[in-house]
């Protein structure tokens, strides 16, 4: 009877640990979402002012580990671009968003689940200018909840960015309504 009830609790644990995250790396369709949606805050800095068609930025990021860490902030440097803007500073002057029309998340969502892929295609418009691990104050252990937030030094490809999201009929033309 005893070894039983310690085999339940065993098995019930086990299940409960593989449910709850034991598997840091994967990536839920939610978790992805997270990274588009109005609500998400961007810890953004801008650095300076990088070539031209592109924007220099320090960009923060959170995870369970490291690495996880370091492709959220990935995500974050584009995805501060294409919904929130980037803020001016440094001699660089404010960018505002690709994507002006709130609306846009909701009616692109199968576009943005793809393109926001761990390794979709947002990486192609992404340079990094810091891409080994952090150290220092760019990397911070947190306690809770229980992970590192991680600072990255990127440069978006912010012209190469507009033109494929226009290409794709996401993003309206400059142009457009002249």
């Amino acid at each position: 009877m005893k070894k039983t009830r310690v085999l339940m609790f065993f098995l019930l644990f086990l299940f409960v640990w593989v449910e709850l995250g034991c598997s840091g790396a994967r990536h839920s369709r939610s978790d992805r979402r997270a990274h588009y949606r109005s609500e998400q805050n961007y810890e953004v800095e801008i650095t300076g002012v990088g070539q031209d068609g592109t924007k220099t930025m320090k960009i923060w990021g959170y995870g369970r580990n490291v690495e996880d860490a370091i492709l959220q902030a990935k995500m974050n440097a584009v995805a501060a671009v294409i919904f929130r803007g980037v803020p001016g500073g440094h001699g660089a002057a404010a960018t505002p968003a690709i994507l002006r029309d709130p609306n846009a998340i909701d009616k692109h969502a199968d576009y943005f689940e793809s393109f926001f892929e761990p390794d979709g295609t947002f990486l192609r418009f992404l340079n990094l200018t810091t891409d080994g691990m952090p150290s220092g104050q760019d990397r911070l252990r947190m306690n809770n909840p229980r992970g590192y937030k991680v600072a990255i030094y990127a440069q978006v490809l912010y012209d190469n960015l507009r033109r494929q999201l226009e290409a794709d009929g996401i993003a309206r033309r400059l142009d457009h309504g002249f």
